[in-house]
């Protein structure tokens, strides 16, 4: 099972646009789109977003993602109306890009907590995709260097939405903090900002428990081309 995803909107088309969007970046998440009025006209209904909170809650939870105004207070009230209000929560993120970025992170077997961040954390720097823990002091009194490295994409679209939302979903199921080209490699969003194209180098640098892991990950997607090339 996986976190759901409830995307809610004052218009129909819009919800179901960015379901089907994100949708493709995450096969095994369950996405339910509310938008638009009982009759089809523009507006937001609270028997409607129920509905798809009942839909899209496999057991781990939901998280639901909202445009703008009503359809935030529709989403809260509907929330609250659960027998179980604690297994929704409403993200505080862009629509678009909070809800591809916790799809994303929701393929990838995050929790609800972490897909809720996910979301909350679409556009933020290198190091903040995931949510703070507790510090592991190293032996020694010092952290141990990261491992580096440098890849070269191949594919001929380089690092569009599809590879990066796969290799982000590959490195967020790992300890490891890493960066690409200095943006969070967790986060989806960050990748697609660096506009890497074919014959682009990615310059990795890993730390943390799993930290060879994830180089390996980064690795093997750059050197197969992504399936693409």
């Amino acid at each position: 099972m996986t976190v759901g995803l409830v995307v809610v909107s004052h218009s129909a088309q819009l919800a179901a646009g960015v379901v089907e969007l994100a949708s493709q970046m995450a096969h095994d998440v369950a996405l339910v789109a509310a938008g638009g009025m009982d009759d089809g006209s523009v507006g937001t209904s609270l028997d409607r977003i129920m509905a798809a909170l009942d839909e899209a809650d496999n057991g781990d939870g939901v998280v639901v993602l909202a445009d703008l105004g009503s359809a935030v207070m529709t989403a809260e009230a509907a929330i609250e109306f659960l027998d179980r209000p604690a297994s929704a929560c409403l993200a505080d993120a862009p629509l678009v890009e909070g809800s591809v970025a916790a799809a994303v992170a929701a393929q990838g077997g995050a929790d609800q907590a972490a897909v809720l961040h996910a979301a909350q954390t679409a556009w933020s720097p290198a190091g903040s995709a995931s949510p703070p823990g507790p510090s592991r002091p190293e032996a020694g009194g010092g952290a141990p260097a990261p491992l580096t490295s440098v890849f070269t994409l191949v594919n001929p679209l380089g690092l569009h939405a599809r590879p990066a939302a796969s290799l982000a979903s590959e490195l967020g199921a790992l300890d490891v903090e890493i960066d690409i080209n200095g943006v969070d490699a967790q986060s989806v969003m960050m990748l697609m900002t660096l506009g890497a194209g074919q014959g682009a180098e990615l310059h990795v640098s890993a730390s943390g428990p799993e930290a060879q892991q994830a180089l390996d990950v980064v690795r093997r997607a750059v050197e197969s081309g992504f399936g693409e090339s």
